[in-house]
């Protein structure tokens, strides 16, 4: 997968405009010593539709899109992993999320560098360690927990 091509990237995601929180794959390893890693980019700009409530005078990106946007990078790299037994109809469903800790806010001109490390599956059940940083500063972990589906089989 070319790492600058959206297009590309929506094919593997099913989120669009204003939910698709991933802007560029720049590394996928799947023989990493330590696990499958991705890392993948997220621009913040000041013309994110949720900064106009959250928080007027002080935009703040919310934490609970924060978490999102792990979860769309960890399910990108389950849909690496999963390799050429992913079907057009493999979706991952973000199912949960422990040892949640959010560092310092996310505010318009950061650029966060998401990285998702898989850490077990089973059953369908993915696991990932999932950090977000900005300038190289972790701003958000959290362990997020996926659900692969085949939505011709729900």
């Amino acid at each position: 997968m070319s790492a600058n091509n959206i297009q590309q990237i929506q094919e593997f995601l099913p989120h669009r405009y204003p939910f698709l929180l991933v802007d560029r794959i720049q590394e996928v390893d799947l023989d990493a010593e330590n696990g499958a890693v991705i890392r993948v980019l997220k621009n913040v700009t000041i013309n994110e539709e949720f900064f106009n409530g959250h928080f007027p005078g002080h935009p703040v990106m919310p934490g609970v899109l924060t978490l999102e946007a792990m979860a769309q990078a960890a399910g990108l790299l389950g849909f690496h992993m999963l390799g050429d037994n992913k079907t057009p109809t493999t979706i991952y469903y973000f199912a949960g999320a422990d040892h949640v800790r959010f560092k310092r806010p996310i505010v318009p001109g950061d650029q966060i560098c998401l990285e998702a490390r898989y850490i077990s599956g089973r059953r369908g059940i993915w696991k990932f360690d999932c950090r977000a940083l900005v300038d190289d500063e972790v701003v958000c972990m959290a362990e997020i927990t996926c659900a692969e589906r085949d939505l011709e089989k729900a």
